[in-house]
């Protein structure tokens, strides 16, 4: 039996000596100074140290900070790299080639910078969290970067830190080396559990949306009937017939879009469709009374659909602060006679309560309407505005004020080299390193 046993252990041994020649094999094929190589490292783990940086930061502190980007499952990319490293584009091509979307920190030689696409943090939070930690040495500016970054980014991490990457057999075995040894196997439950749960409050978020837009989508076509246009009428010219085939095709748009829609920044298209089929209504019903086409004017801010707005009209809500909003006819009639506007509200967790206080799965729907310009100022000191405004908004629910992401990721989402160059932005507040990049920075 002892025999046995010595058999086991040495088998045990030499397994895990191979694992040690497989990984010392992996580390000397990433020692090159290349975008390619330091990509490909990323890829697989958070941090990169280029072989001639490990005086810097030191293996075990680059796999601390690494575990510690991959317990929060957050998308944050660091590499530690030479002075001379090519500056030119430097972080345009990194991102494309790891083709991630995410946060990259990068310290070069002696300097430190980062971008990121915009789902996973706004420009200016770039910004803040890298002038934070200017001047400081590099175990203690990656700690403290990190540290913020964390608590401000969102999204998940990529499946390729959990899944071992790439299919090539050394990787996997080499991964399966390290999960066997360190226990990995619950962290890559965790992370899985996690992003679990993200899609169930997306798929809950989805469906309240569903109500509301669902009743958006009836009031419509009950519009549509009550208009009692008929092409071939007494009166009706082309303009009119293309008014109406346009209020017609936006109907049926908003239904395929509601009836596809998987997330809730895909709503966004339905209320697009019917802000634009009211607004046909509008210069429809302007034509057959002989009036003037209406200028395009943005739909009721009280309740969309009222249709297009009029006038702009100061506001106040409750405990906020005066702003102009658009508003309808009806609307700018009860103000002046100082009533309460008829204000569109939604289910929530307290009752029927305006929209503008209602949950975050909201922001798409107005967005639709309203637009990314308009928008901000329109919710400003609202529940739902102010949560718009934070990362954990565009971690679920895209970026931006009804600007979700332009191709539908979002931060650890593998979208290859499809990301805008001027949607990839931060942390350049003093001119960055240089070297011609866009915007400024390396």
């Amino acid at each position: 039996m002892k025999a046995a046993l010595n058999r086991g252990l040495t088998v045990l041994v030499i397994a895990f000596a191979a694992l040690a020649v497989l990984s010392v094999g992996a580390t000397r094929a990433h020692a090159a100074t290349d975008v390619s190589t330091v990509a490909e490292a990323l890829k697989e783990s958070p941090v990169y140290v280029d072989p001639s940086m490990s005086g810097q930061l030191s293996k075990t502190d680059a796999d601390a900070l690494a575990r510690e980007i991959e317990d929060a499952d957050k998308p944050v990319f660091v590499a530690v790299l030479p002075a001379d490293f090519p500056k030119q584009d430097l972080f345009q091509n990194l991102r494309t080639a790891t083709g991630v979307t995410g946060l990259y920190a990068i310290r070069l030689g002696d300097e430190f910078n980062a971008r990121a696409d915009s789902v996973v943090l706004p420009e200016n939070g770039v910004q803040n969290l890298v002038t934070s930690v200017r001047g400081q040495d590099t175990e203690t500016q990656l700690d403290n970067f990190t540290d913020r970054a964390l608590a401000n980014v969102g999204g998940s991490a990529p499946s390729s830190w959990t899944d071992g990457g790439s299919a090539d057999p050394t990787g996997v075995l080499i991964g399966t080396g390290v999960v066997l040894a360190a226990g990995g196997a619950g962290a890559y439950t965790l992370v899985r559990r996690n992003r679990r749960m993200k899609e169930e409050e997306r798929q809950a978020a989805l469906e309240k949306l569903r109500v509301v837009v669902d009743e958006d989508i009836t009031a419509f076509g009950e519009e549509l009937d009550r208009l009692d246009f008929h092409p071939a009428e007494k009166g009706a010219d082309d303009a009119m017939r293309a008014d109406y085939e346009r209020a017609l095709d936006a109907y049926e748009e908003a239904k395929s879009f509601m009836a596809s829609a998987q997330r809730p920044e895909e709503v966004r298209a339905v209320t697009q469709a019917l802000e634009d089929g009211r607004f046909s209504l509008a210069v429809l019903g302007a034509r057959r009374e002989g009036r003037p086409p209406p200028p395009r004017r943005s739909p009721c801010f009280f309740d969309p659909r009222h249709g297009p707005s009029v006038v702009d009209t100061t506001w106040t809500p409750d405990g906020g602060t005066p702003r102009d909003v658009p508003v309808c006819a009806a609307d700018r009639t009860r103000l002046a006679e100082g009533r309460d506007p008829a204000v569109r509200e939604v289910d929530t967790d307290t009752g029927r309560r305006p929209y503008w206080e209602a949950g975050p799965a909201y922001g798409p729907w107005a967005g639709g309407y309203f637009g990314g310009g308009i928008l901000p100022g329109l919710l400003i000191g609202t529940l739902l505005g102010s949560m718009m405004a934070s990362p954990s908004y565009a971690a679920t629910y895209g970026s931006g004020y009804g600007d979700f992401g332009g191709g539908g990721y979002e931060g650890g989402d593998v979208s290859g080299a499809d990301f805008s160059s001027g949607d990839f932005g931060g942390g350049f507040g003093d001119g960055g390193f240089g070297g011609g990049d866009f915007g400024g920075g390396f």
